[in-house]
């Protein structure tokens, strides 16, 4: 076998390729995102348009697809459109690849709905390091059945730093149609617990998850994760359109300070009340559009900070992670999640904080099926239901701050 292997080598030598230069570069890629210290122009959102994490996600790869001439490649679980991934392969030649039919088609046909093998292929061809596979499904089936191709992907980048060090040559994994927001399919398919799969469950640098809001933080988040060439890049992007938020005006960080990981979204204008951690977009927006309003008329004024993704908060320097979010702040945070509770262990860290800590199973139970602000209130996350958490929250501080005074 190894002689075998000897020869083929041998013989491909001899054939003494070059590159066309219609072949694609993905170091222009790494480039880009290098030099980026602003979303492009073509990629810039304006407050209150409408529009979709998703179908951000699919414009923000379909510009770096051009850019570098075609170096990623895309497939989907038959949810090309519902995800935007086709948006990925705008200006490339339509249809399936076929090396030698269609060789300008950037789409492959694999299997079907089959997110296993779809993963397994697009990791090796990313493995090569002259193209970035890019699949997409329902986060509830991909990450899981993406999970194997991911890990072994990321051993595999790893060994091969023994021989050929260098970056990593990541794939990206699109967790698509997450969140309860997707509640007309069903507790099978708007599913909270594929995060808890990923985020913080690989060895630190090979795997990065990305969990927008907004979808203003998608080229930051992308251009950061790309940037720190991870093996594995996994963003979790909603269906619905929701309307871009005027954050200045909301009094709201930019959306560039997603790109560290986790950010103070909002500084309490006074005294603090409390501290807030949320993480996942339907619940973020609940709590802009509808809680905030009603904070407001009880006087309760918070900090409020966005997980927008743990291991891009990671990678700072101790200090920096210091500076946006002290070890004191999660020592008395509560948070509010549309993914499962583990997920807010880390930033949660009192009995407190967990036990009014608002997540899609605080009820016990998977929520159903429906429109997905009503499933969003069935599980307790909408305006009112964030309300009552943060009234309990707050009185429960005042209650142990008075009491630590009288001791």
């Amino acid at each position: 076998m190894a002689d075998r292997v000897t020869a083929a080598r041998g013989r491909l030598h001899k054939r003494n390729r070059r590159r066309s230069r219609k072949s694609p570069n993905v170091l222009r890629i790494m480039s880009l995102v290098k030099k980026s210290t602003s979303t492009p122009p073509s990629l810039e959102l304006s407050p209150g348009a409408s529009t979709t994490l998703r179908g951000q996600l699919g414009k923000t790869l379909g510009y770096l697809n051009r850019e570098s001439g075609g170096a990623l490649f895309i497939s989907a679980a038959d949810l090309l459109g519902s995800t935007s991934l086709n948006e990925a392969a705008v200006g490339f030649a339509p249809g399936y690849f076929n090396a030698l039919s269609n060789p300008d088609s950037r789409t492959l046909s694999i299997g079907g709905i089959c997110e296993d093998a779809m993963s397994g292929v697009l990791s090796g061809i990313s493995t090569f390091g002259h193209h970035i596979g890019v699949g997409a499904s329902y986060a509830a089936f991909i990450a899981p059945l993406g999970h194997i191709a991911a890990r072994l992907h990321a051993i595999g980048n790893q060994a091969r730093q023994v021989l050929d060090p260098g970056p990593y040559r990541p794939f990206i994994l699109v967790c698509g149609h997450a969140g309860l927001k997707t509640g007309e399919d069903g507790p099978t398919h708007a599913d909270p617990q594929p995060l808890q799969l990923l985020q913080e469950n690989f060895p630190r640098g090979t795997m990065i998850t990305l969990t927008p809001w907004d979808s203003q933080e998608i080229w930051p988040l992308m251009a950061a994760a790309l940037r720190s060439s991870p093996a594995i890049i996994a963003p979790f992007v909603s269906r619905p359109s929701e309307t871009v938020p005027d954050r200045k005006a909301l009094g709201l960080a930019p959306a560039s300070d997603s790109a560290r990981g986790m950010y103070k979204l909002r500084s309490a204008n006074g005294r603090s009340d409390g501290s807030i951690v949320i993480q996942e977009s339907g619940v973020a927006y609940a709590f802009v559009e509808q809680t905030l309003p009603l904070l407001a008329a009880k006087g309760i004024d918070l900090d409020v900070y966005y997980v927008a993704s743990a291991e891009l908060f990671d990678l700072l320097s101790p200090v920096e992670r210091d500076g946006i979010y002290p070890e004191s702040v999660a020592m008395h945070a509560m948070g509010l999640t549309g993914f499962t509770l583990p997920t807010m262990y880390r930033w949660i860290r009192s009995d407190l904080g967990r036990s009014v800590t608002l997540h899609p199973f605080s009820h016990g139970r998977y929520p159903g099926s429906g429109p997905g602000a009503r499933v969003i209130a069935e599980a307790g996350l909408d305006g009112d239901g964030q309300l009552a958490a943060i009234v309990r929250y707050v009185e429960a501080r005042t209650r142990s701050a008075t009491g630590v005074r009288k001791s």
